[in-house]
C-alpha cells in the first residue's frame, strides 16, 4: 500500500445497520467493518461509536492525514444542507444536521447525500456505469431507491430530493405504502416487501395450488416466492411476471423523461435473475414510443454488494474533487 496515496472514507447509513469502511481512488476497499444504528436512541451516541471505531480503521490505514474526507449515504440525505429529513425508519426523528456533527467530530469534510443517490455515484466511478454519462440507478432490496445521472451530473433537484422512482405513483388508489400512508407507489410493488405483499393477495385471491401455501404466512418472503418459481411453481412465477410488468412500465417511464444510455439495477431482488428482468425488459420495451425502443440497456450492477454500500459513499468524496 502506498502510505502517501490519499484515501476516502465511506459511511453508509441503514435502518438496522451502519457499513463503514476506507476506500483508495480506484475502488480498493482497505479496510471495512459495520455496527448497528438501530440500538442508538441519539444520534450523538451513534456518532460517538462511529468515530470509536472508525479511528481505528484510520490508524490502521495510515492516519488521518492520509484521508480525504467523509462520504455519507443516508435515508432522506440531503446532500445540499448536509441535513438528514424525517426519514421514517431511522431512529432519529425530524431534520439532523449530520453532515456538520460528523465534520466537527472527525475534523474532516462531510459530504452527505441519500442512499440510492450514493449508490449511483459508486456505479459511475467503480462499476457498470463506468463511462456512462447518462444513465439510471435503480436499488431493489426492503425499498426501492433511485438515482438519475444526466449530462455526467447526478440530478438532485432544486432541495436535494430529486429521483425519488420509488414513490411514484404505478397503479392510481392501489396498495397502501406503509411508511408514507401514499397508495399505489412503485415501492409497494417492485420491491422485496412488495413482492412478498403480491404473494399473499395472490394467495388469498386464488385457488391455485402453489408449494407457498405449505408455508405459514410470516414465512413467505421475496426469497421463498424465487424458491418456488425456480421449482416452476405456477403462481410464484405469476407474482414474478406482475413484479416486472410493474417495473418494466415505471422504467419506461423513466427512460421517456431522461433518455439514458443504461438502467443499473442492484439490490436482493436482481438475485432472481430473468424471473425479473425478462418481464421487466418485456415491458419496458412495450411502453416505450419507437424513438426509445431498443436503445436502452438494462444492466445488473458489477460492484460486490458486501462493498457496494461504502463504495457508494466513499465516491462522494472523489466526485467532490473533480
Amino acid at each position: 500500500m502506498n502510505t502517501n496515496e490519499p484515501l476516502a472514507i465511506g459511511v453508509d447509513i441503514g435502518g438496522t445497520g451502519t457499513k463503514y469502511g476506507i476506500v483508495d481512488r480506484i475502488g480498493n476497499v482497505l479496510f471495512s467493518s459495520e455496527m448497528s444504528t438501530k440500538k442508538h436512541k441519539t444520534i450523538e451516541t451513534f456518532i460517538d461509536e462511529l468515530h470509536l471505531h472508525l479511528s481505528e480503521l484510520i490508524e490502521k490505514a495510515g492516519g488521518i492525514g492520509r484521508m480525504r474526507g467523509i462520504g455519507m449515504g443516508a435515508p432522506n440525505g440531503n446532500f445540499y444542507s448536509g441535513t438528514i429529513e424525517y426519514a421514517p425508519n431511522l431512529p432519529w426523528k425530524g431534520i439532523i444536521p449530520i453532515a456538520k456533527m460528523v465534520s466537527d467530530k472527525f475534523k474532516l469534510d462531510v459530504t452527505l447525500t441519500n442512499d440510492a443517490n450514493a449508490a449511483a455515484i459508486g456505479e459511475m466511478m467503480y462499476g457498470a456505469a463506468k463511462g456512462m454519462k447518462d444513465f439510471i440507478m435503480i436499488t431493489l432490496g426492503t425499498g426501492v431507491g433511485s438515482g438519475f445521472v444526466a449530462n455526467g451530473q447526478l440530478i438532485y433537484g432544486h432541495d436535494g430530493f430529486a429521483g425519488e422512482i420509488g414513490h411514484t405513483i404505478v397503479i392510481p388508489g392501489g396498495r397502501i405504502h406503509e411508511g408514507t400512508g401514499k397508495k399505489g407507489s412503485l415501492e409497494s410493488y417492485a420491491s422485496a416487501t412488495g413482492v412478498r405483499l403480491t404473494a399473499l393477495e395472490v394467495l388469498d385471491n386464488s385457488k391455485e395450488p402453489s408449494l407457498l401455501r405449505d408455508l405459514n404466512k410470516d414465512e413467505i418472503d421475496s426469497k421463498a416466492v424465487y424458491d418456488a418459481a425456480i421449482k416452476g411453481d405456477k403462481l410464484a412465477l405469476e407474482i414474478f411476471e406482475f413484479t416486472g410488468k410493474i417495473l418494466g412500465i415505471s422504467l419506461a417511464n423513466a427512460v421517456m423523461i431522461s433518455s439514458p444510455e443504461a438502467i443499473v439495477l442492484f439490490g436482493g431482488l436482481t438475485k432472481a435473475g430473468d424471473l425479473i428482468l425478462k418481464p421487466t425488459r418485456q415491458h419496458m420495451e412495450e411502453n416505450l414510443i419507437q424513438v426509445f425502443q431498443n436503445k436502452v440497456k438494462i444492466l445488473i450492477s458489477h460492484l460486490k454488494e458486501s462493498d457496494a454500500a461504502i463504495l457508494g459513499a466513499s465516491a462522494l468524496v472523489w466526485e467532490k474533487e473533480k
